[in-house]
């Protein structure tokens, strides 16, 4: 086994995605608590999130290959909010067992709330940062994003 050390670079970051699994963390943390008195979780904001942006109707694997997350847990999430009516299934004209996921009226407005009780929250949450180093960490994270998914391609090709 060679033994070899991290670059500069390579201890940064380490550091860096240390810290991004503690903000994870506290994030979903943060967003459950925030919007609980809707009956809802950060893992059903996000879904409904996904459903909202996206351009069209999606399936269940095409939700969680947006949000990179697995496809059994977004098929769980979506059994349950299909369960307490904020999400529907219709069918799918190019694969008959892939539904697609829809919101139903109920979604929208449980996910317009969430987002009523984002905004001061989030605007609370970026008082005091700088515009430039938030876009700045965005661009970081969006590079290690597509680096991550470049190889995830890769592992699959081999």
């Amino acid at each position: 086994m060679r033994n070899s050390k991290r670059t500069p670079a390579g201890d940064a970051l380490t550091d860096l995605i240390l810290d991004l699994f503690r903000l994870n963390s506290r994030m979903l943390a943060a967003g459950d608590r925030l919007v609980a008195e809707l009956g809802l979780t950060s893992a059903r904001w996000q879904i409904l999130g996904a459903i909202i942006t996206a351009e069209r109707p999606q399936p269940v694997a095409w939700l969680a290959r947006d949000l990179g997350a697995n496809r059994q847990n977004v098929q769980r999430i979506v059994n349950d909010l299909h369960e307490e009516g904020l999400v529907a299934f219709e069918t799918n004209p190019h694969h008959r067992r892939a539904q697609l996921v829809i919101l139903t009226d109920k979604g929208r407005q449980a996910f317009d709330a969430s987002m009523r009780l984002q905004t001061p929250w989030i605007n609370n949450l970026s008082d005091g940062l700088l515009l430039k180093d938030i876009k700045t960490v965005h661009q970081v994270i969006t590079a290690l994003q597509k680096k991550l998914e470049g190889n995830d391609e890769s592992e699959e090709q081999s």
